[in-house]
């Protein structure tokens, strides 16, 4: 791209809605205030409760713990996992607990077209590598859990009420909960977001006053000190830029104390919103991330694009993304022939003919059927996600371009870009 195509306002071809849906977002979270306080106490009561799922505690610190509950009940038979309470939750087990545990997690789409206004309403910042959980401290004890419901640390922090200090304990009221990402070279807990700090829920506060609150509390609280006996694991905030072309540039070329996986944007406007959510958006190449095309389980990227999709009611094949997105549809005798049942997630490979896109939206998708996926597995890809893979494939989404999209740039910009 000419250096005098990258000065002027950048825009790609609509390949999606992600747009109108960032806009319906906006809207829809002004009607959903009543329930953040309940949603928050019942996050952090099934993240203590929670079933293991075969992962064993580590390290754990000579201290009066919570032990963890022994479920020995069969599998509960729940039509929508959204819908249930901690009690049900508790019961779950297999696919079911591992899909309503991701699902509480507010997760990014990938970036398929750059948002209006990127440089006035957005924050950005790099992402660490590591393992995405949710943290709980309550009743003298820390806990944090993965997307899948398994427990990856049972530990002592500084966190309200996260140890069993000599000072005594506060009240059982007094919970937090954090977004982390655990970075296992350095051991530390990058802290990403923050749901309920000492009680006080912050589902329903923009990203801005989160980020503030976040950055003032965590501090304060000495999490972010060097481990103890009475705080086992470091925490760590993460800098956060205004997404103008400064910020963009110093979270995507400069220096961290960890990995980077991509680059991560906040609608300064968003609410905490669990699932995915066009109002945050995970982006990379080759500069900022490791692995920025999906690699098979041997870790090499195969030849052709994978995507796992979910079996539906008369054989559709559909994304994880509410409401799903329809790619495809599978016929009764196929369907016998492979022992395909509803609610399996199945893995196909994108044949020669792709994607193809007319007026923003999928028209058509040339798949090959490769095999059922891993039970361990929760979700099917997003549809933001798949067409993400598909266009760093075939026409990716390049820093020149949302720096393009901001309008005019500076001599130094152009060149670092080019």
């Amino acid at each position: 791209m000419a250096p005098h195509d990258i000065r002027r306002p950048f825009k790609r071809a609509a390949i999606s809605d992600q747009q109108k849906r960032r806009e319906l977002s906006l809207q829809r979270q002004a009607q959903h205030r009543n329930e953040a306080q309940l949603q928050a106490r019942r996050l952090a009561s099934s993240i203590l409760s929670f079933p293991s799922q075969n992962s064993e505690p580590q390290h754990l610190e000579p201290v009066d713990l919570v032990p963890e509950p022994i479920v020995e009940e069969p599998e509960t038979d729940v039509s929508d996992i959204s819908d249930i309470d901690i009690r049900q939750a508790a019961k779950l087990k297999g696919p079911e607990a591992r899909r309503w545990f991701a699902s509480q997690l507010m997760l990014p789409e990938w970036m398929i077209d750059v948002p209006d206004r990127l440089d006035h309403d957005w924050y950005v910042f790099a992402r660490p590598s590591g393992k995405r959980c949710f943290v709980v401290s309550s009743n003298g004890t820390t806990v944090s859990r993965l997307r899948n419901g398994s427990l990856l640390h049972r530990f002592p922090s500084s966190l309200p009420n996260g140890a069993r200090t000599r000072e005594g304990s506060r009240s059982a009221q007094s919970y937090c909960i954090l977004d982390c990402i655990f970075h296992e070279l350095d051991q530390t807990y990058y802290v990403i977001d923050m749901v309920c700090w000492a009680g006080i829920s912050f589902y329903e506060c923009t990203a801005e006053f989160r980020f503030f609150w976040m950055n003032s509390k965590l501090v304060e609280s000495g999490a972010c000190e060097a481990p103890s006996t009475y705080h086992r694991y470091r925490f760590s905030l993460i800098p956060v830029y205004n997404c103008d072309h400064e910020g963009l540039q110093t979270a995507y070329t400069g220096g961290v104390p960890y990995v980077k996986d991509g680059l991560l944007f906040y609608n300064k406007h968003a609410h905490y919103q669990t699932g995915n959510t066009p109002l945050a958006l995970v982006w990379k190449d080759e500069t900022c991330s490791q692995y920025v095309i999906d690699t098979d389980n041997k870790g090499q990227i195969p030849n052709q694009q994978q995507v796992v999709l979910e079996v539906q009611e008369n054989g559709q094949l559909v994304t994880s993304d509410d409401p799903p997105v329809v790619l495809g549809c599978l016929n009764a005798t196929f369907i016998q022939e492979t022992e395909l049942h509803l609610g399996n997630l199945v893995r196909f490979a994108v044949n020669e003919g792709g994607l193809t896109f007319v007026g923003g939206k999928l028209e058509k998708a040339d798949l090959q059927y490769i095999g059922k996926v891993h039970r361990a597995r929760a979700f099917a890809d997003s549809y933001s996600k798949i067409v993400f893979q598909y266009m760093v494939r075939h026409s990716p989404l390049r820093i020149e371009h949302l720096f393009a999209s901001m309008g005019t740039s500076s001599e130094k910009e152009v060149e670092m870009v080019g």
